[in-house]
């Protein structure tokens, strides 16, 4: 492949992804896209994709049944307490937020086998630090991350009266990586286990049917989720630019409270993710 064909090959992926993240929302999905061997002292690598949040199983259907009860009826959720099941599509698209999300990512590393990183979701922001131990082509990654759910902005698929533009949480996460690399860094795999708790909550809404402007109660969404699984990603390329894919599958508990009703969902959720890297 010649030098001009291959950067108008990642120029249509640039774009592509580019188009992708502008459509995308606020959704949950907060992949690492990013191996297990810790970047050289001093070296940056940029990411720059799109994640889903993928919620099958009994998390989908807890948020399709609270859509169609919002659309059977105007005025739901109703009197506080007494709709269980949009409480629990409510926590399912706050705590969760199914969809797409652009993906924005930095990474430095700061010696001694240390790097940090800052990553944009759309929804949050997160903050990581980790470590690695290398053995030829492999490598133990060992890290910690802190995240910020940001008001964002609101999904056009997503729950009526849960305003996930006003959004605001924070949360924390331990993912632990093995990785492998080819010579020259042409083909690079890495996974493991990733272990999380994020608190989210809402208190910006009202309980009024929709074209009430004044009187009523105000919502509030309160919700803690925990969450573990794991991860599995793969990249290729060359220099200093590769393409990744990652997989993170991951079981969620989430408790919490809706329009003054309690509630519990669980459930498997799927972030698939793909981004450009460039280091240098």
């Amino acid at each position: 492949m010649t030098a001009r064909a291959t950067a108008g090959a990642v120029a249509t992926r640039l774009t592509f992804f580019a188009s992708l993240a502008s459509v995308a929302a606020c959704a949950g999905g907060a992949p690492l896209l990013h191996p297990a061997k810790t970047l050289a002292s001093g070296d940056v690598r940029l990411a720059t994709g799109v994640a889903a949040n993928v919620a099958p199983g009994s998390l989908g259907e807890d948020l399709r049944r609270a859509r169609e009860i919002a659309a059977q009826d105007p005025t739901a959720p109703g009197a506080p307490g007494e709709n269980p099941d949009f409480a629990k599509g409510a926590l399912v698209a706050a705590a969760l937020a199914p969809g797409l999300s652009p993906v924005v990512a930095a990474r430095v590393g700061v010696g001694a086998r240390y790097e940090g990183g800052l990553t944009y979701t759309g929804r949050a922001v997160r903050a990581d630090f980790r470590r690695s131990f290398d053995d030829g082509p492999w490598s133990l990654s060992l890290g910690l991350g802190v995240s910020a759910a940001l008001y964002g902005r609101q999904q056009s698929e997503a729950l009526p009266a849960v305003d996930l533009s006003a959004v605001k949480g924070y949360g924390a996460d331990v993912p632990v990586l093995v990785g492998w690399e080819s010579a020259g860094g042409l083909y690079t795999l890495y996974g493991g286990p990733r272990v999380g708790y994020e608190h989210v909550a809402i208190r910006t809404l009202t309980s009024e049917p929709r074209g009430v402007v004044l009187g009523g109660t105000a919502i509030e969404l309160a919700a803690d989720r925990f969450y573990g699984g794991g991860v599995a990603g793969f990249a290729t390329g060359f220099r200093h630019i590769h393409v990744a894919l990652e997989l993170g599958a991951a079981y969620q508990v989430v408790n919490g409270s809706y329009n003054g009703t309690d509630a519990t969902i669980r459930g498997l959720a799927l972030t698939p993710a793909s981004a450009i890297w460039t280091t240098f």
